[in-house]
């Protein structure tokens, strides 16, 4: 018998009525859905060079304007007199330190809400405005005598325009005139439309004035860093002719100063990123892979002669991306960060024998949202780094690492978790029905989780698909336990950080048997005897929301599913969103008119008639990633299916629903509004 369809307003009634009820008893012992607005989380911390104090940025949220901001603390490395470098509701990032540790340079908007490029004399806290443009400065670096600031920013440029248009009529009030777009990329999720020009060079001096445009070729340019005797600035771009058609084919090139000369010091088919100097100033280390168009390909650590010659690959036998790249003082090995196995580590590579050893675990936090594993860390001249330190139970802290010894400075979180309870998050690993293959998860249990008693079971699928969930906390995951659910949450085959041949499991055939993966894991909580397995629910956002509309197209096994920002048609996906290159040469290794059959098999929309499931589709009405028609054309579907549906649309967010404090709040409401809807309904 077909199913009839729930009207809109039941899902926004139950969305009020059900789940933001859970905020009004202040003696709830629970998170609550609104306590998102309470948490902080630290990023970029900056070691002084010395290694004594440590500036970060501290990231908060304003509940009454659902906005994000953020202020620099400053910290002694023991973790005493932690104090406020910057206040007030704005967003102040980016900090670095000069070499000499007087001063530091970082991007503010705390007047007129518009970006510039600061200066903080630290004995006397003056700051000093050094731009002031239309469009924010980014990517700082300082010269090695302090003297000189490169940085990058957008530079608009005219467009070529084929229409001629007429003039209107004096007086007249005509629409905007039509924009004339010729270009592949012609739209970025989180921009929207983009304006024509490039992000260029520039540079400034400590005594202010006009800042020095030094690139102006039609490509973006990023990187800037300094050569030691400040006489070139070394970048990354892409300044080949087919540069649309292959946007990962990036070099790095050499900028004669006193010329403006530009020279390639790289040549290889494929990305070469992010070059950072030797202290001696011989020898540039950088990043990049040999380009075979896999879906997913390692990131690796190189090192060249500062004149682009003897290039040697770094760490062969680690295989795992490297990335945040920093060279050891005396110039004898790099220090590197890399994700393992839902952990963030800091690494060193000894250049003479490229042997490598992990110094520091335990990064993360940044992700306040989902377990996404990501973090940062700064190294010092005396080789002590500041890092975000992240667990399961607390978003990012201050942590320090000195001689082996690792300490964390802050608890940013500790007065909310004081009368808040988080679930417990418990490691585990199986066997994939498929081949065999190992799979690591995590359960999170609800609070006071009592393992006598039988619990609904929400499995929650990470994105990318080329991404990894991990050991961090993760808001979403905590109030699905704090409303009564255990969830499953796991990296299934195409997931980073276990080696390129695990992501590449996938490569040409996703979705596909990452499904057995994720059904084996369900397979393996429910055997540990606490859960209704009457009550099985799925979700998962952009690769995971393909993944949970491929689910509930091959199973009827869960209750509800909720599918946000999916790709349902892979055709439409590659002709429609901002990645077009991504889907055709990466993810299919051919157009939609060339492998027809492979994009139909692969989407979704295949698998429409078997869909049995109540399934709700949520996504930004801004998205580019995975356009908002991609959901559309499920809810459709299922619609013409007489399946159980509802469509959310989240107003003016992008891909990333949670750019504002709010989306959080919204997902996470309409996620357990649609579960509970449907928990113990027979």
């Amino acid at each position: 018998m077909k199913k009839i369809a729930l009207p809109l307003l039941v899902i926004f009634t139950l969305v009020s009525s059900s789940v933001f009820s859970q905020s009004e008893s202040p003696l709830s012992s629970n998170l609550k859905i609104t306590d998102v607005f309470d948490m902080e989380f630290i990023s970029d911390p900056q070691i002084s060079p010395d290694g004594n104090k440590i500036i970060y940025v501290r990231n908060f949220m304003d509940i009454m304007t659902d906005q994000y901001h953020s202020n620099l603390w400053i910290i002694n490395r023991d973790g005493s007199n932690n104090r406020p470098l910057t206040q007030g509701n704005q967003s102040d990032y980016a900090p670095k330190w000069s070499h000499d540790g007087s001063k530091i340079a970082f991007l503010s908007n705390q007047q007129d809400k518009k970006v510039k490029l600061y200066v903080m004399y630290l004995d006397t806290r003056e700051i000093v405005a050094l731009t002031n443009t239309k469009y924010a400065p980014g990517e700082i670096n300082w010269s090695p005598d302090d003297w000189q600031l490169a940085f990058t920013k957008f530079v608009p440029a005219k467009k070529d325009n084929l229409l001629n248009i007429p003039s209107k009529p004096e007086g007249a009030k005509w629409n905007e005139p039509p924009v004339y777009i010729d270009d592949i990329n012609y739209r970025a999720d989180g921009r929207g439309y983009l304006k024509s020009g490039k992000k260029q060079i520039f540079t400034i001096t400590m005594d202010g004035g006009t800042a020095r445009q030094w690139t102006f070729s039609a490509h973006n340019h990023s990187s800037p860093v300094w050569s030691a005797d400040s006489k070139q600035i070394y970048f990354s771009a892409n300044l080949h002719k087919n540069h649309e058609l292959e946007p990962l084919n990036t070099e790095i090139y050499q900028l004669h100063l006193e010329t403006g000369e530009i020279v390639a010091l790289t040549s290889r088919f494929g990305p070469d990123d992010a070059p950072s100097v030797s202290p001696d100033g011989k020898q540039i280390a950088y990043l990049g892979f040999d380009d075979s168009f896999q879906g997913y390909q390692v990131t690796n650590l190189y090192v060249m002669k500062a004149d682009g010659s003897g290039s040697k690959l770094l760490a062969p036998k680690l295989d795992r991306d490297i990335s945040n790249i920093h060279w050891k003082n005396d110039g004898k090995g790099i220090y590197f960060q890399y994700a393992d196995k839902g952990d963030d580590k800091i690494g060193f590579v000894d250049l003479t024998n490229s042997k490598t050893e992990t110094l520091v675990n335990g990064m993360g936090g940044l992700s306040l949202g989902r377990p996404y594993n990501a973090g940062s860390y700064s190294v010092s001249k005396n080789n002590s780094f500041a890092f975000t330190i992240g667990s399961t139970e607390h978003p990012a802290d201050l942590g320090m690492w000195k001689d082996g010894k690792k300490s964390r400075l802050t608890k940013l979180n500790d007065d909310l978790f004081s009368f808040r309870k988080v679930g417990n998050v418990e490691e585990i690993w199986w066997n994939s029905s498929f081949d065999n293959k190992k799979i690591q998860g995590w359960i999170v249990t609800p609070p006071d989780f009592d393992p006598s008693k039988k619990y609904p079971l929400i499995l929650e699928i990470h994105g990318g698909p080329f991404a990894m969930y991990g050991t961090s906390f993760a808001a979403e995951i905590q109030l699905f336990a704090a409303a009564g659910y255990v969830v499953l949450y796991s990296n299934p085959r195409g997931s980073t950080g276990y080696g390129q041949e695990f992501g590449n499991a996938i490569h040409h055939d996703y979705p596909n048997h990452d499904y057995d993966d994720l059904m084996s894991g369900v397979d393996a909580v429910i055997e540990k005897g606490f859960i209704d397995k009457n009550n099985l629910f799925v979700t998962g956002g952009s690769g995971g929301g393909i993944l949970t509309a491929w689910i509930v197209g091959k199973t009827d096994r869960f209750k509800a599913a909720v599918s946000a920002k999916p790709v349902i048609n892979w055709v439409s996906e590659a002709l429609y969103s901002d990645i077009p290159i991504w889907a055709t040469d990466y993810m299919f290794g051919g157009k939609p008119w060339d492998v027809p059959d492979e994009y139909f098999r692969r989407s979704p929309l295949s698998l429409v008639p078997n869909v049995k499931t109540p399934t709700m589709l949520l996504t930004g009405e801004n998205d580019l990633r995975t356009p908002i028609g991609e959901a559309e054309q499920f809810y459709t579907a299922l619609k013409l299916e007489e399946v159980e549906t509802a469509l959310v649309r989240i107003p003016g967010a992008y891909h990333g629903i949670t750019s504002k404090p709010s989306g959080l709040v919204y997902k996470v409401a309409s996620i357990l509004s649609w579960f509970d809807h449907y928990k113990n309904k027979k």
